[in-house]
């Protein structure tokens, strides 16, 4: 009887997964029948939730090119403040939300300080970003403090840069589901691995404790992966 359940139990993981969930999904509704059964004193009655392999590719419409980035700087360049923010964001790897701390006297000595979450780490600026930013403070009237701000003096919203980026999407010919700061952040990640192979290093670069996370920065769509493939000439037959 108990393997004619686990058997019957099996098949409709088997149906939830191929033709209605997804598996993160399906895992989810095993767990609250788990804790169900736990709680009604059938343990026995648990099921195993699936297993599943850690992703290696992204998927393409989602992957944000070197020229598609190309493209989005073009069409932002009658927008000074949005051209450097994306320039900044994905020359340094930082995330949209600590562009506050890139400042004048960051850009004067070469690299920010950054402090969020109970975190701190240095932030280098290559000398070309300095002069630009410089530049941009001295023809704007920043003196002191965040580079990237509003007519308040506050330091930009997310979601106005956000909303920003988006609108390059058509000049650019560049997918929407593409064009968010969060995405150059990717870019930089995985142009930093392809010529350093270093995923240490690029973890301390990006902030992150965790090198499982900076490997999703890394990963690429599979059309990469296919050509890597190809290139081995291993298969014989046309």
């Amino acid at each position: 009887m108990e393997n004619f359940r686990e058997y019957l139990i099996q098949e409709e993981k088997s149906e939830l997964t191929v033709e209605t969930y997804a598996v993160v999904s399906v895992n989810s509704m095993i767990s609250a029948i788990n804790t169900y059964l736990l709680f009604i004193g059938r343990p026995d009655c648990r099921v195993k939730t699936i297993k599943q392999q850690r992703r290696v590719f992204i998927p393409e419409e989602k992957e944000l090119t070197k020229g598609e980035y190309g493209r989005l700087l073009k069409a932002a360049e009658r927008k000074p403040r949005l051209y450097l923010l994306m320039q900044t964001i994905c020359s340094t790897g930082i995330r949209v939300s600590e562009h506050r701390f890139i400042t004048v006297e960051a850009a004067k000595t070469g690299y920010a300080e950054v402090r969020m979450k109970g975190k701190h780490r240095t932030v280098f600026l290559e000398k070309k970003l300095c002069k630009a930013l410089l530049r941009y403070a001295k023809e704007n009237h920043i003196t002191g403090g965040s580079i990237f701000i509003t007519a308040t003096g506050k330091p930009m919203d997310r979601c106005n840069i956000w909303a920003e980026m988006k609108k390059l999407c058509s000049t650019a010919g560049v997918r929407r589901e593409k064009v968010f700061p969060h995405n150059l952040r990717h870019l930089f990640a995985r142009l930093y691995y392809s010529i350093e192979h270093d995923i240490v290093r690029l973890a301390d670069i990006l902030g992150h404790s965790n090198i499982n996370t900076t490997r999703i920065y890394t990963m690429e769509s599979g059309q990469t992966h296919r050509k890597q493939m190809e290139r081995l000439q291993i298969l014989l037959t046309t």
